[in-house]
C-alpha cells in the first residue's frame, strides 16, 4: 500500500470513538450513557441536527456500547473485537443505510426482511442516515417494524431536517437534538487535533478553520486539512477581505475598491467576495451585541471587535443590508462587479444615501463626533448656552386674547401683584378683562377655608382652574376652560360664554359646579353663567353734531364691545389646548342655535 493510499482525512482519523470524546453534545452523552448503563435503551432513536455535529458517530458509539464485551459505566472499551470491527465498518451487528440513495419501498422491505435475523452480538443496530429523504411508501413500510422491532434490534435514524420526517415516525422514536459547536469548543478540538497529528500550523490557521467550520466539527477539520495540505492561508481567505472592511471603517471607498480589484485578480468572484464581506460585518455586529455568539477567535476577534466599534451598530447594520441586497441584485446584473462596488462605496460614504437610513447614520456619526470632542472638556464647558427665545412672564394682571397673551412693553415695568386684604380690595371695573394666568406661571393659591365669608379673588380663580375644573370629564371641562372668567366684588364667579345655546349647555353642569365650589368655599362664592354682549345689541350712535348727555345704562360687559388696538409684536403663544376650545366657541357664535355634541 502506498503512502497516498494510507492517507486518511482528519475528520475520519479523529472521529470520536467513545461518549467521552464527543464534543459539544453533553446532553446527548448523558442520556445515552445512562440508558446503556441502566439497561433502559429505547428500541428507536431519532438524531437530528446540522451537518458535522456527530450524529452518525454517536450512533456508532451507541452500537459499540451495546455490544461491547467490557463496558465501563456505559462507555465502550474500544479494544474488544466487537468495538474494533464496528470502528472498521466490518461488523455484522451494525447495518448502515443511506436513505438519500435507498429511499424506495423495495429497499425498506429488504431491510425489514433481514431485521429478524440474528447477529454475533447482543444487539443488531440499524443506522438510517438522512431519513427525511424516504419516500412516503418507504416510510409507511417502516412504521410497523419501527414500532415493534425484534427484541435484539435497535433503530437509529439520523436527519438534518427533522421537520420533513413524518410525524408517524417521530412519534415512534426518542428524539435527541444535536447542536452546533461553539467557537471555543471548536477551537479546543482543532488545537488537540493539530498537536496530536504533529501539524506545524499557527493559531491564525486555527482561527481561520474555526470560522470556516461555522460550528461544524467536520467542516472545521476539512478546512484545517486543506490548509495543512497547501501550507498557506491566503488560498482559503485572503487578508485583503479585512482591508475592504477597513476602507469602510475609515470612510475611504478608494481603499476598499483597490482591495476588491486585487482580490479579483487572484480569482475571487464578486459573489464570493460579497459572502465574505457580509460574514466579517456580521461577526463585528455580534461582537458588539452578543460577543458569546461570535465565531472568531485570536487576532481576528480583536480586529473585528475594533472595526465594529469604529463603525457603530447603525453603520454595521446598514452595511450588512447594502451588501446583502447586492447579493440578490448580482444574480441578474450584466456586471455583478459593478453592483458590489457600488454597495461597498455606499457603505463607506453615508452621504451618498439619500434615504432615511443614510440620514440616521449621519446623525449618529455627528453625535459620536461631538461626544469625542467634548470628552476631555470640563463639565462647565459642556453646559449648553441659554436659549435665545425670550421668556415672557405674565403677571397676575395680564390678559389672554384669542390664542395669545399680551407681552409686557419693554419700557413698562413689570407689575408685581400687591397682596391686599379681601375686604379692602376695590371692585374690578366693568372694562377690565378677567385675568387668565398660564398654568406654568400660576402662583400657588392659599389654601381655601370652607365656610369663609370673605374670599380673595385670586383664591377663587385658582380653585376654579386647579380644583373644580380638574374634577370634570374632559368633554365637559373644555366647555369652561376657554371662556372668560371674572370675579365680582360680592364674590360671584362669572363665566361669560359666546351664545345662548352655549350657555344652555353649560347650565346643564351648573349644579355639579355649585357643589364643587360649595365644598371649598361654602356659601361665600356663587356661580353665574352669562352671555357675552354683542355689538348688535348696543344702542345706535347719536347723529353727528349732537351729544347725548343722558346717563343711560352702560351695556353689560363693555370690555367685549370696545375695539382695542393690538400690536402683533406684543403677542405670544397661548397655553396648549386652548385653541381648539376657542375655535369651537367662535363656530357656535357664527351659527346661532347650533349645539356642540359630546364625543
Amino acid at each position: 500500500m502506498t503512502s497516498a493510499d494510507a492517507f486518511v482525512s482528519l475528520y475520519r482519523r479523529y472521529r470520536p470513538g467513545k461518549f467521552s470524546e464527543l464534543r459539544g453534545q453533553d446532553h446527548v452523552v448523558r442520556a445515552l450513557r445512562s440508558a446503556v448503563r441502566d439497561g433502559h435503551v429505547a428500541h428507536a432513536y431519532l438524531f437530528s441536527g446540522p451537518r458535522g455535529t456527530g450524529k452518525t458517530s454517536t450512533a456508532r458509539i451507541l452500537a459499540k456500547a451495546l455490544n461491547c464485551a467490557d463496558p465501563q459505566g456505559g462507555e465502550p472499551c474500544g479494544v474488544c473485537p466487537s468495538c474494533i470491527e464496528i470502528t472498521r465498518g466490518t461488523s455484522m451487528d451494525v447495518t448502515e443505510l443511506d436513505a438519500a440513495s435507498n429511499n424506495g419501498v423495495d429497499d425498506m422491505r429488504d431491510l425489514i426482511s433481514h431485521a429478524a435475523l440474528g447477529s454475533p452480538g447482543r444487539f443488531k443496530v440499524y443506522i438510517v442516515d438522512e431519513v427525511h429523504m424516504l419516500s412516503t411508501a418507504a416510510a409507511n413500510a417502516l412504521l410497523k417494524t419501527l414500532e415493534e422491532p425484534p427484541g435484539h434490534v435497535i433503530f437509529v435514524l439520523a436527519t438534518t431536517d427533522p421537520q420533513k420526517v413524518p410525524p408517524t415516525i417521530r412519534s415512534r422514536t426518542q428524539h435527541l437534538e444535536f447542536r452546533l459547536l461553539g467557537a471555543e469548543t471548536l477551537e479546543g478540538l482543532l488545537r488537540d487535533v493539530r498537536d496530536d497529528a504533529g501539524l506545524s500550523l499557527d493559531d491564525e490557521v486555527i482561527s481561520l478553520a474555526v470560522r470556516k467550520g461555522h460550528g461544524s466539527a467536520r467542516d472545521a477539520l476539512s478546512a484545517l486539512d486543506q490548509v495543512a495540505a497547501s501550507g498557506e492561508t491566503e488560498d482559503s481567505r485572503p487578508a485583503l477581505i479585512g482591508e475592504v472592511v477597513e476602507g469602510i471603517c475609515a470612510e475611504e471607498p478608494g481603499r476598499s475598491l483597490a482591495a476588491l480589484a486585487s482580490l479579483r485578480e487572484i480569482g475571487w468572484g464578486p459573489q464570493q467576495l460579497a459572502v465574505e464581506l457580509v460574514e466579517d460585518l456580521r461577526q463585528g455586529f455580534l461582537l458588539r451585541v452578543a460577543p458569546d455568539l461570535a465565531e472568531v477567535t485570536g487576532d481576528d476577534r480583536e480586529r473585528l471587535s475594533d472595526q465594529g466599534g469604529r463603525l457603530g451598530l447603525a453603520r454595521l447594520v446598514r452595511s450588512i443590508e447594502l451588501i446583502g441586497r447586492c447579493q440578490v441584485e448580482m444574480r441578474d446584473a450584466p456586471d455583478p462587479t459593478v453592483v458590489l462596488e457600488v454597495a461597498v462605496v455606499r457603505s463607506a460614504r453615508s452621504d451618498l444615501d439619500v434615504g432615511t437610513a443614510g440620514l440616521v447614520d449621519r446623525i449618529n456619526r455627528l453625535e459620536r463626533r461631538v461626544a469625542e470632542l467634548t470628552a476631555g472638556e470640563p463639565a462647565v464647558a459642556r453646559t449648553p448656552p441659554p436659549t435665545a427665545t425670550p421668556v415672557v412672564e405674565v403677571p397676575s394682571g395680564q390678559t389672554a386674547a384669542l390664542g395669545a397673551f399680551r407681552a409686557p412693553s419693554p419700557t413698562e415695568p413689570t407689575r408685581q401683584p400687591t397682596p391686599q386684604p379681601a375686604t379692602t380690595s376695590p371692585p374690578p371695573s366693568e372694562s377690565a378683562v378677567p385675568d387668565v394666568v398660564p398654568e406654568a406661571v400660576q402662583p400657588a393659591p392659599p389654601p381655601p377655608v370652607a365656610g369663609a365669608t370673605v374670599v380673595s379673588r385670586e383664591a377663587i380663580l385658582s380653585a376654579w382652574k386647579g380644583t373644580v375644573l380638574a374634577q370634570l370629564p374632559v368633554s365637559v371641562r373644555v366647555l369652561f376652560e376657554s371662556q372668560l372668567t371674572e370675579v365680582s366684588a360680592e364674590g360671584t364667579l362669572r363665566v361669560i360664554v359666546p351664545t345662548e345655546p352655549y350657555m344652555k349647555k353649560c347650565l346643564t353642569h351648573k349644579e355639579k359646579l355649585d357643589e364643587a365650589l360649595g365644598a371649598i368655599f361654602g356659601d361665600a362664592v356663587r356661580l353665574s353663567i352669562l352671555v357675552r354682549a354683542r355689538k348688535t345689541d348696543m344702542p345706535p350712535a347719536a347723529p353727528a353734531g349732537t351729544e347725548d348727555r343722558s346717563p343711560g345704562p352702560a351695556p353689560e360687559h363693555a370690555d367685549e364691545i370696545d375695539d382695542e388696538v393690538v400690536d402683533l409684536d406684543d403677542l405670544v403663544d397661548a397655553p396648549a389646548g386652548s385653541a381648539a376650545s376657542v375655535a369651537g366657541a367662535l363656530l357656535l357664535e357664527a351659527f346661532p342655535g347650533a349645539v356642540e355634541e359630546e364625543a
